[in-house]
């Protein structure tokens, strides 16, 4: 019958909180039918006992009347004519009294046995399987719990197998009874109406049959009515055969079908691949609730997304709630020490992390692409799903070495240095040695060297470079005081201007081309994230950037010990992503290992705020440096030029010295050799007296005087 509402019996095997809902509706319709058909029922009851004492009655009516005769009245007479009177009455009284049990025995026909029947038997039979369905469905949640529980350090296969059959019996046992339950409830819509409308057939019908007992004038146009209703009623019953045959060849269909997924494993991954362009997706998890400082418990929900959000729904509830908002968060798969298949979800703003957790690998690889193509807002696209498939699709080619490509590639590539580099490995084995020959052609040509390794782990240059030497104080890491001064190198924070501090997550890096284009950073950011999305690479590794004028450093956020140390005048360029502004990475300069040449290194980070704040702080902390260099050398030529005026007056002062030893001597000379002052007969000169020293000093002066005019 078109307009009626029915249960989903494909759904039942999902089992979501949308499905509950509608069949917390239809129980409540169902309800409200027991109570309303309790009513009518009475009612009626009340109708046939009426009936019943009528015709009970009558019939006593008209037997008093037929034993009128053989009363005794002590004041009456024989009256003949009453009695005869009396004896038409009670034969007609007596034909009314067989009309009426003629009509109770109708209606308990047709009036009282339907509603009966259908609320002894059909209401009746809608609460047992109520019943057996509640008790399946807490049996099947007792065994999810259980299974859930397994831990992945401690295996048992016996205890795995018990567990696992466990699953399946419940969850077979739920799918059926739920099934079953549906096709009830279903069915009730139909019978409902039957149920109301029959006893009201046979009601009326049997009055009609009663008065067509005493008057054959019965109106032409109330038998048409009736006459209606029966053939309506007989319309319903036939479409209600209809559905019911339907509903129960999707039970057997569903049941054969549905046997293999009642096992809580992964399926074939040849025939069920990992859907990676999805960009809605729905389904039971169990999330993580902390109940205290290290305690945790676990809880299984309904989880679906809606737009850039993260919903979830528990059983009995109407509407999902919302619990996180999911547009440019960070997903990663992460270890738990007691669940498997977790991964967590962390929102734009670091400030809210949600760890959740799948019921099988391919699930939770499922979930992890989902949240991250709404991550990067596709489903806002009209095409949302092919446009996911369509970036997907370009990551795989990005990825996937080209023949041609690559073997271009080993022509244009040197015999010598090849091996060298062949030799150095990534933190991820195959990712790095794959993915990096199968970049754009021209693009990366210019930027990127070729066969070129990446890194998701951050790796110092250095011990890069110098693999299996010790490491010299200068970069081993060094703990921290409490106040998050390092205590690695103090000089290089003592006289710094710039302090801030950064939370970034390391994406990867890998070694690209000199190149004064921020474009180059832009290349390697599309590499790096599409080696990612295709190898299934979420873990990153957050850390704590602070810049300051000297240099930037990589703290660990738990241990305060610096991880890396980048000098600041080995950054060349720093850049933010055109579209996703949380990216952004930089270019440093590092010395090639004893080739005396340099080779640049491109590191990607992924940031809670604006990347571009983290490149305006490099640049601010660039000029700042700048301009501290160039101080510092006017500095330095300041002090040399006093030390040069202080040599130099130290000079001056060394010659007017010399020159006064000199015209002394030349005084002590001239004195000596002046004819007036003769040697004395013992052969020693004799002392001039004051007034000769004056006249000869003058007349020596006036020499020189005239020498020095000449």
């Amino acid at each position: 019958m078109p307009g009626i509402e029915k249960l989903p019996i494909e759904e039942t095997l999902e089992d979501s909180p949308q499905t509950r809902s509608l069949l917390g509706v239809f129980e409540e319709d169902a309800a409200a039918i027991s109570s309303y058909s309790t009513q009518l029922y009475q009612a009626m009851h009340r109708i046939y006992d009426a009936q019943n004492e009528l015709s009970a009655a009558t019939h006593l009516t008209s037997k008093l009347l037929k034993e009128y005769d053989k009363q005794r009245f002590p004041l009456g007479g024989d009256d003949e004519v009453m009695s005869s009177t009396l004896q038409q009455f009670a034969k007609v009284i007596d034909e009314l009294s067989s009309c009426h049990a003629v009509l109770s025995t109708q209606l308990a026909d047709a009036m009282m046995f339907p509603i009966t029947q259908f609320k002894e038997r059909d209401l009746k039979e809608i609460l047992t399987l109520k019943e057996v369905f509640q008790i399946a469905s807490d049996d099947h949640d007792m065994a999810i719990n259980r299974y859930s529980r397994l831990s992945k350090k401690r295996d048992n296969d016996k205890v795995r197998a018990e567990v696992v059959e466990d699953v399946y019996t419940s969850r077979k046992k739920q799918h059926q009874t739920m099934m079953y339950y549906f096709c009830a409830l279903n069915t009730l819509q139909y019978k409902k109406k039957t149920a109301l409308l029959e006893p009201l057939l046979g009601y009326m019908q049997a009055q009609i049959s009663f008065f067509k007992l005493g008057s054959e004038n019965l109106s032409q146009q109330w038998e048409d009515f009736l006459g209606t209703i029966a053939t309506s009623v007989q319309n319903v019953r036939r479409e209600m055969e209809g559905e019911v045959d339907s509903m129960q060849q999707t039970i057997h269909q569903m049941e054969r079908s549905c046997d293999p997924l009642y096992v809580p494993c992964d399926p074939d991954p040849a025939h069920t691949p990992v859907s990676r362009h999805l960009t809605r997706k729905q389904g039971y998890l169990h999330t993580r609730n902390k109940t205290g400082l290290v305690s945790s418990s676990w809880e299984r929900q309904y989880f679906f997304t809606q737009g850039g959000n993260l919903m979830s729904q528990a059983r009995g509830e109407v509407a999902g709630g919302l619990v996180m908002d999911i547009d440019n968060c960070s997903v990663m798969a992460v270890d738990s020490d007691d669940r498997r298949f977790c991964f967590q979800i962390t929102s734009f703003d670091g400030k809210k992390v949600s760890t959740l957790q799948a019921e099988t690998r391919r699930d939770c690889e499922e979930w992890i692409s989902t949240i991250n193509n709404i991550s990067k807002r596709i489903y806002l696209s009209e095409n949302a799903e092919e446009l996911a498939a369509r970036v997907n699709q370009s990551a795989l080619e990005a990825v996937t070495p080209s023949p041609s490509f690559q073997q271009r590639h080993e022509s244009m590539r040197p015999a010598g240095p090849g091996k060298g580099r062949s030799g150095r490995t990534s933190s991820v084995s195959s990712a790095g040695s794959e993915s990096s020959p199968a970049l754009s052609a021209l693009s990366l040509d210019a930027l990127v060297a070729p066969d070129t390794p990446i890194q998701f782990d951050i790796i110092s240059p250095v011990s890069e470079e110098n693999a299996g030497q010790s490491k010299t104080p200068a970069h081993s890491g060094r703990r921290s005081n409490p106040f998050g001064e390092l205590g690695e190198n103090p000089e290089d924070n003592q006289d710094s201007i710039l302090h801030q501090l950064f939370i970034v997550r390391f994406l990867g890096s890998m070694e690209v081309k000199k190149s004064q284009s921020t474009e180059v950073i832009s290349e390697t950011m599309r590499h790096i994230l599409a080696a990612r999305a295709i190898h299934n690479i979420f873990r990153m590794t957050e850390s704590h950037l602070l810049v300051t004028c000297d240099c930037l450093k990589l703290i660990d956020p738990q241990t305060q010990v610096t991880r890396l140390r980048f000098p600041l005048s080995s950054v060349v360029l720093c850049s933010s992503h055109q579209d996703n502004k949380r990216l952004f990475g930089f270019v440093l300069l590092t010395p090639s290992g004893g080739r005396g040449d340099e080779r640049a290194i491109c590191y990607i980070f992924e940031s809670n705020n604006d990347g571009e704040k983290i490149c305006d702080s490099v640049g601010l902390a660039k000029q700042i440096a700048f301009h501290s260099e160039i101080d510092r050398k006017e500095v330095e030529r300041r002090r040399e030029q006093d030390k040069a005026k202080e040599k130099q007056q130290e000079e001056l002062s060394k010659q007017r010295q010399i020159e006064k030893d000199l015209e002394e001597q030349s005084r002590l000379i001239a004195a000596s050799t002046r004819p007036g002052n003769p040697p004395t007969s013992d052969g020693q000169f004799l002392v001039l007296s004051n007034s000769q020293s004056e006249d000869s000093d003058a007349g020596e002066e006036g020499r020189k005087g005239g020498e020095s005019e000449a």
